[in-house]
């Protein structure tokens, strides 16, 4: 058990030298036959060293031979390294993930929390005692144990230790964005009472953490196919191998069996065949660091192949709370009037948008000494829709919704200006909240209240463009407000007023298409499309249906993030591709430098270009250069392919012909310098 004082200044760094040295240790112990046989291009070259020990204990095992212990042993040094490399990279992927997984547990034990009973005391209990529908209560310092939602009171939370993000996010009841929690977050001012909406082991953070812990275990279809693809070429090679000895023998050309191995081992796919599992590995890591929750490691891959986006507009593209831009006075009345009259009317609502009039009007220069203010307050309520105060000097200040307050002034027989109802609509039109301030019987100015773009996203969706991908607002507000909030943030299309049947029924439209369609959204209404999309990214501001609906969760609330997103799957596609492409190419090369050692029939000398004048160089600079390719890849596998602003298909393209050109081209290059650098050491 975990007191949660002792949580309260822990940090977790993730300790380099100890992956590197659980890695060395377990690619010793991934030589067990029965952990290499699931990966059929290592079974055989395993297969192979085997092989190789046996003829450096007995050379003429197959027959009469030129080589020495000292070449056989030499060559199955090479193999097993080729093996070792290859281990070295898995391992060192999976470890430095569970590290990940460590990272992320600490802050998930089982910690004393104060859970409030029926009769309202506090009960000191432990998080594995806490159930479903329990009421907690969490205060300043306090680590939130279990995903909950927020039924009373206000707090800043610190969610650095799951999103990465410093800054604090302010938590209250009563709205989709900003009453849930999530397990692993700290209460930084002020208390929340909390009501758990996850069973134990169920939270977001249990399924980050089982994720990056069981990742290993999981293929992807892409990588299902890949195997496919890599066993049958295997077994393949492998006959055709053993046919090559055949014919041999019936030519009665002697083949030493040491360079038919050599020859098995490089035309077999062995650096993508070693690099595969580092490569998706690596991929899943990376989405991590974007701080984005995968609930599958499918949806990496299909994030990759995103053809159409929609996006929901309120609580993603915009903040989704109303915040107070401008005041804007009617008739004679001042700016400065105006501003203090909503000052003081707004101090009695604490709302969001309360704050927010109060936050403008000191932005404003509305200064007010609210101990010299005497009367009887107002407080809002949303069944008024006003707040203010009736002064002791006899005048009333009021603020609210425009219908409620002009109802109040045609009761009384007060005082209207003839632009307001122009001003209001106007408003109105372009997707913002009126509300109009009220000073005794005469309205004197208007507030303006808008659902703010958030400032990272401006001008970013505009990339998606580039990648190939059209994007399309889908709100359920009027047609000028969607019209003004894509033009804004770059979006290429817009559908207005859209209910939740039509956006599930545009995302099956596309789907029938044969497109891979993406959504973000975070509200309860955006979950059903969340759920029909190929991609589900939720906000993590989000309701817990739509959290519970997608594959993906964003835990900074960025919608932009969808760009990272899918240039992460594009980087793993193509750096998937690209490798086994010129794993492939570098095949034929090897296979083109090894040929005239084994057949020594009159013209093949003519595939010697190198001008290799011994068999036994020629060999072992082949297989030597064949097992460096895993550990020189390596970085390539685990940091991915540069991924451009470019369309897929072209992108795509590019590295194939890079990579196909480098695996046919490299081999050469890279034998003929190792050739020259043992060439004092074998004859």
């Amino acid at each position: 058990m975990i007191l949660a004082t002792e949580l309260r200044n822990t940090t977790f760094k993730i300790d380099y030298l100890n992956i590197v040295l659980r890695s060395l240790i377990d690619s010793v112990k991934l030589l067990n036959p029965v952990t290499t046989i699931k990966n059929p291009v290592l079974f055989v070259i395993e297969c192979c060293w085997i092989l190789m020990l046996i003829l450096t204990v007995k050379p003429d095992i197959f027959g009469q031979t030129t080589l020495t212990k000292e070449i056989n042993l030499s060559i199955s040094i090479i193999l097993l390294l080729t093996i070792l490399f290859s281990n070295f990279a898995e391992s060192f992927a999976r470890n430095y993930t569970k590290a990940q997984a460590d990272s992320l547990r600490i802050v998930h034990g089982d910690i004393e929390v104060k859970r409030i009973l029926n009769n309202g005391l506090i009960e000191y209990v432990f998080t594995s005692q806490l159930k479903k529908n329990d009421i907690i209560k969490v205060q300043e310092g306090d680590l939130i144990p279990i995903d909950g939602e927020v039924i009373e009171g206000v707090a800043t939370v610190d969610e650095s230790a799951i999103t990465g993000e410093s800054s604090p996010v302010l938590k209250e009841s009563g709205t989709d964005i900003s009453s849930s929690v999530t397990s692993g977050t700290r209460i930084l001012t002020d208390w929340l009472l909390v009501r758990i909406t996850s069973e134990q082991g169920q939270t977001y953070l249990d399924q980050m953490i089982n994720i990056a812990e069981g990742i290993e275990r999981h293929k992807t279809p892409g990588e299902i196919c890949l195997k496919t693809l890599l066993t049958g070429s295997t077994a393949s090679f492998l006959f055709t191998v053993i046919a090559l000895a055949l014919v041999l023998n019936h030519l009665n050309i002697k083949a030493e069996t040491s360079f038919l191995v050599s020859l098995l081992i490089c035309l077999i796919p062995s650096t993508i065949g070693g690099l595969i599992t580092p490569v998706r590995i690596s991929g899943f890591n990376r989405i991590n660091k974007l701080n984005v929750l995968a609930m599958s490691e499918e949806s990496v891959e299909t994030a990759g192949d995103i053809n159409i986006l929609y996006l929901d507009k309120t609580g993603t593209i915009t903040f989704g709370n109303r915040m107070a831009t401008e005041i804007i006075p009617f008739g004679t009345n001042s700016l400065t009037d105006v501003t203090k009259a909503a000052y003081i009317s707004s101090y009695y609502d604490q709302t969001p948008e309360g704050k927010s009039i109060i936050a403008l009007t000191k932005r404003y220069g509305a200064e007010v000494d609210l101990t010299e203010i005497k009367g009887l307050p107002h407080e809002f309520t949303a069944y008024t829709r006003i707040s203010g105060i009736d002064l002791e000097n006899g005048d009333i200040l009021r603020k609210g919704a425009s219908d409620a307050i002009k109802k109040i002034v045609l009761n009384k027989g007060g005082k209207i200006w003839k632009n307001t109802d122009q001003v209001v609509e106007s408003i109105a039109m372009q997707g913002g909240t009126p509300l109009l301030v009220l000073k005794n019987n005469e309205i004197i100015g208007l507030i303006h209240l808008k659902d703010l773009i958030k400032v990272s996203i401006k001008d970013r969706f505009k990339e998606l463009s580039l990648l190939g991908i059209k994007s399309i607002l889908c709100t359920g507000d009027n047609n000028l407000t969607a019209k003004i909030i894509a033009k804004e943030v770059g979006i290429d299309e817009y559908i207005a007023q859209a209910k939740p049947q039509d956006k599930i029924a545009l995302i099956r439209e596309n789907q029938s298409k044969g497109m891979i369609v993406g959504m973000i959204g975070d509200g309860t209404n955006d979950a059903p499309a969340l759920a029909q999309a190929d991609i589900g990214l939720a906000m993590n501001t989000g309701t817990i249906a739509a959290k519970e609906a997608s594959n993906l969760i964003d835990l900074d609330s960025n919608p932009t993030k969808i760009i990272e997103i899918i240039k992460t799957g594009r980087q793993l596609l193509i750096t998937r591709a690209s490798l086994t492409v010129f794993s492939f190419m570098s095949s034929i090369s090897k296979c083109l430098i090894i040929l005239p050692s084994i057949i020594t029939l009159k013209g093949f000398e003519i595939l010697n270009i190198l001008n290799l004048t011994s068999y036994v160089s020629t060999i072992i600079s082949v297989t030597v250069f064949n097992a460096l390719l895993i550990p020189l890849l390596t970085p390539v596998a685990l940091n991915g392919i540069k991924v451009k602003n470019l369309h897929y298909n072209q992108m795509m393209l590019q590295n194939l012909i890079i990579f196909g050109l480098g695996g046919l081209i490299t081999p050469f290059a890279g034998v003929k310098l190792i050739s020259i650098l043992i060439s004092g050491f074998i004859k």
